[in-house]
């Protein structure tokens, strides 16, 4: 039995077909790259996004949240008929680095990722290296027109940068504290971050924060910093190699005085907030602290910590900003993505992440530009017996530019780092 001849380990046939198709391709011209769907044209959008599956990488640790996404998923897919997949992440830094790699591998087109949830550093990173989608289609989504972007500055500029319609809010964000009213009295309270050091040193093992560069964690950082440094002003700008270690010296001079007294002596740290949180539930911290105001009432209604917790916030101020979803420049499901990201604003979604039951998020909407039928959603809403009121919150602290958290986090990492 005689083998076949082969040519480059081809058959003579299939190496003339294939040598065919190479002609074949090279007479005619390229297929044209799909055009990207345009927000301007919402029924194009609508029709586009129908049947796609949107890849929404989400930070995945409250079961809260998770459960908000799985409602958000069914409701996009019953009345848009876009399949929502919640792609967990435990740092939204492994999201951009999957991006930079496809754009490396000229994958330009049909990337894994349609939406990211994200803010701060990940989008400077993001806007940097040019790899979020077309400028300004935030602005153009038809519920923008109730987005509160004249009275809340940090929706149009986020860390320092404008978002120049790269990325649409979804909610806004503050650092309160919480603590157990059955066991510490509300005139013990620190009431800024020098007070929380003395504090810490009369309660030796009561207060821990999350390991940078876990984003509680590293906002805790934040707030140390600005509370500390000479002059906040000079966090606005990027970071001056030359000066950094001069400016950031009182933060890790406080850090070196903190750690002594936190929780297991800072030989580890909380994972995140959850873990944190259920170290005030099971009574092994008695301060806390989260970036949403309504966190622990949040926690109360679902049973995860006890009816006596509360919030308070320092007189002072404390860090305040909002959050986002963007699209990557190379998303597989542009059309669907934006229809969710739509969705995501609509004062129906908002009023129920507002919902301390449900999520407990703050609105990035106005409520004077709302029908009588929306504003009623949001009246009506119970926010809980541990929340502020928004005139209790305090001022709100400018977020530093995002370069200053990049080399934070370094330093911390090489100074106290632990394994958890």
């Amino acid at each position: 039995m005689s083998l076949p001849i082969t040519i480059n380990g081809e058959t003579p046939v299939s190496h003339l077909l294939r040598a065919a198709a190479l002609s074949l391709a090279v007479m005619l011209p390229a297929a044209p790259a799909l055009a990207d769907p345009d927000p301007s044209d919402w029924q194009g959008v609508l029709d586009e996004a129908r049947g796609q599956t949107v890849y929404f990488n989400a930070w995945g640790g409250s079961t809260q949240i998770n459960a908000y996404i799985e409602w958000v998923a069914a409701e996009v897919e019953e009345r848009f008929g876009v399949e929502l997949e919640h792609v967990k992440l435990e740092d939204t830094a492994n999201a951009v680095a999957t991006v930079v790699a496809e754009k490396a591998a000229g994958r330009n087109e049909g990337g894994s990722i349609d939406l990211i949830w994200i803010n701060g550093e990940n989008f400077a990173s993001m806007k940097r290296q040019d790899l979020l989608f077309a400028p300004d289609w935030a602005t153009k989504l038809p519920n923008w027109a109730y987005v509160d972007h004249e009275t809340k500055p940090t929706i149009t500029v986020d860390f320092t940068l404008p978002t120049d319609g790269l990325e649409s809010p979804w909610g806004m964000a503050k650092l309160v504290f919480f603590y157990d009213s059955a066991r510490t009295e509300a005139a013990d309270l620190p009431d800024s971050a020098p007070e929380l050091l003395e504090w810490a040193r009369a309660n030796p093992g009561r207060f821990s924060y999350p390991q940078p560069p876990d984003f509680i964690g590293s906002s805790f950082l934040k707030q140390v910093l600005i509370e500390t440094v000479d002059d906040p002003s000079v966090l606005q700008e990027p970071v001056d190699e030359a000066s950094f270690e001069q400016i950031t010296e009182p933060l890790f001079a406080y850090l070196d005085d903190l750690h002594p007294h936190l929780w297991r002596g800072a030989r580890t740290f909380p994972k995140d907030y959850p873990s944190m949180s259920q170290l005030l539930a099971d009574g092994e911290l008695d301060i806390t602290f989260a970036f949403n105001p309504a966190e622990a009432s949040n926690a109360i209604a679902n049973q995860l910590l006890p009816d006596t917790v509360r919030s308070f916030t320092f007189s002072g101020g404390t860090l305040a900003n909002t959050h986002f979803v963007a699209i990557p420049y190379n998303a597989n499901a542009k059309a669907g993505a934006l229809v969710v990201a739509d969705f995501l604003i609509s004062p129906e979604a908002q009023a129920r992440k507002q919902d301390p039951t449900v999520w407990g998020d703050p609105t990035v909407l106005a409520m004077d530009k709302l029908s009588d039928e929306d504003r009623a959603r949001f009246s009506a809403l119970d926010l809980g017996v541990a929340t502020l009121r928004p005139d209790e919150l305090g001022p709100a602290l400018d977020e530093p530019h995002p370069s200053w958290m990049t080399r934070i986090e370094q330093k911390w990492t090489a100074r106290y780092a632990v394994g958890n």
